[in-house]
């Protein structure tokens, strides 16, 4: 899938927040997803809440040793991991939090994950790769041409043979001092 194509998992859909990447994709492994939700929970303890996980980590990184050379099969598992798409929302929390509780939770996971990450609210605008839809920003609009594109097939422009010659003229490089210079010639 082509990187930003798709608006997709960009806004809350279960929650009333939710915390979405900012820059660009990332690998992200499960013990970071894991360590980031449980940043979560401990922030928001003894409150009442329920949190959505929106990514699974469902990608298996295999490794070889550095000292292994070339070929010799694919190596031994290491870890699951997750690609991250940018504006991809991972978590969301519903439950009746205040608003700057839930964003210092997001906050304190975002410092556990890889890359940059924001604050969003349900009802925000989709994403189109790191482009916000809405005012007056449509999938449409972004589709269409921002300059007016030439055609592929443009004729070209035809070259005029004068009659009685075969060939079509060439440009002759000259000196390039305007004033011609006399020369000696001894005998």
């Amino acid at each position: 899938m082509p990187t930003g194509g798709s608006m997709r998992g960009t806004t809350v859909v279960w929650g009333d927040y939710g915390l979405r990447m900012k820059d660009h994709d990332r690998r992200v492994s499960a013990k970071q997803l894991k360590n980031a939700e449980d940043t979560i929970n401990r922030r928001l303890r003894g409150e009442r809440f329920r949190l959505f996980k929106r990514v699974s980590a469902n990608i298996g990184v295999y490794t070889k040793g550095s000292d292994v050379r070339m070929g010799k099969g694919k190596g031994k598992f290491d870890y699951w991991a997750a690609r991250i798409p940018v504006s991809r929302v991972v978590f969301e929390i519903k439950g009746n939090l205040h608003e700057q509780v839930v964003r210092d939770a997001f906050r304190l996971a975002g410092n556990k994950l890889p890359g940059l990450w924001e604050f969003v609210k349900k009802g925000d605008p989709p994403m189109v790769g790191i482009t916000k839809l809405g005012n007056g920003i449509t999938l449409q609009s972004l589709k269409e041409a921002r300059r007016e594109v030439e055609p592929k097939d443009k004729e070209a422009t035809p070259q005029t043979i004068h009659p009685g010659m075969e060939v079509p003229p060439h440009t002759i490089a000259r000196d390039m001092d305007p004033t011609p210079t006399l020369s000696h010639i001894s005998p």
